[in-house]
């Protein structure tokens, strides 16, 4: 893989492991909700991990297949914090959206049909993965 997935590979600080372990058994009303909705690749096929480490931080829901970072934020965030933590996402290659803790308790299908709309126009971060050797099928 290309050096944007080199960070996945990367050794994950144990105690940092250790709070993303915790924050996925024990997650908000919120993300619960949104998990729902997004385990089991129920979102359009798209395939998402929760509390997933990158580039040491825990991000809430991760996209592989597209390096997206879907963020539920809630009273607790700090915006100039958030913006320095994207901006350190980014320069690997990911990409970050923001999603509130209100929106998805109020109108969970405006929020996946925004995440769907951003994971449709992302590419894709690697090829696919089975291609045709002979070019069969496209």
């Amino acid at each position: 893989m290309g050096s944007q997935c080199q960070f996945m590979r990367s050794t994950k600080d144990p105690l940092l492991s250790t709070r993303a372990s915790k924050m996925r058994r024990e997650p908000t009303e919120p993300e619960k909700r949104l998990w729902r909705s997004l385990s089991n690749s129920q979102l359009s096929g798209y395939k998402f991990r929760r509390q997933t480490i990158i580039e040491n931080r825990i991000c809430d829901f991760f996209c592989p297949q597209k390096n997206l970072v879907v963020e539920v934020d809630g009273d607790t965030h700090v915006i100039t914090a958030d913006i320095r933590r994207d901006a350190e996402l980014a320069r690997s290659g990911v990409y970050v959206v923001h999603v509130r803790n209100e929106d998805i308790m109020i109108n969970i299908e405006g929020v996946l049909e925004f995440i769907l709309n951003i994971l449709e126009q992302q590419p894709d971060r690697w090829p696919h993965p089975n291609p045709s050797p002979k070019g069969e099928g496209l």
